[in-house]
């Protein structure tokens, strides 16, 4: 046995006479076919062998589950979440909105690609409020219910401020 592939491995050689009419290009194709696998589970892991990887054997190497210390309450909803990491009510939420404002948009809007702005107004908000030339190119979208508290009103003010033409530098935050 050593020293010899093992008998899944073994290839057969059929010799055929040739004629010179009959002539193929060899492949290895032709040899091995598609029953040639490499590296192929031939049995299943039974469930104890699979536990044993995931966490050890106290005989060998005991891997011991290790409690979480990253975990805090959200201060919007008061559910649980991982640090670091956005609480996963409050992103539903948000999310649920943004499919309610996407339905409306393409109910109103169609399938067509959008160029202009989209400004979304809740119930109780006033268009009157600011200039003409800010509604200019802009389509909006009425929702009919009231704005949520965390959703914000300013989506689409520019967060960016102008590149300064000053050479001057100054220090921040000296007394």
């Amino acid at each position: 046995m050593l020293g010899h592939p093992p008998r899944e491995l073994a290839l057969v050689q059929v010799y055929e006479k040739q004629t010179p009419n009959s002539r193929n290009p060899f492949s290895i194709k032709d040899i091995i076919g598609d029953g040639l696998l490499l590296a192929v589970p031939k049995f299943r892991r039974t469930i104890e062998k699979r536990l044993k990887r995931k966490f050890g054997s106290p005989e060998y190497v005991w891997k011991m589950l290790v409690p979480k210390n990253n975990i805090k309450v959200c201060n919007d909803c008061g559910h649980y979440h991982e640090r670091g990491r956005l609480c996963a009510n409050c992103y539903k939420r948000v999310e649920n909105e943004t499919k309610e404002i996407q339905a409306k948009i393409q109910e109103k809007l169609g399938n067509n690609p959008i160029e202009q702005d989209v400004i979304v107004l809740y119930e109780g908000e006033n268009v009157t409020k600011t200039p003409n030339e800010f509604w200019e190119g802009k389509r909006i979208i009425e929702m009919k219910k009231e704005r949520p508290q965390w959703f914000s009103k300013n989506l689409l003010q520019k967060s960016t401020q102008q590149p300064s033409n000053s050479t001057d530098v100054k220090p921040t935050d000296l007394a």
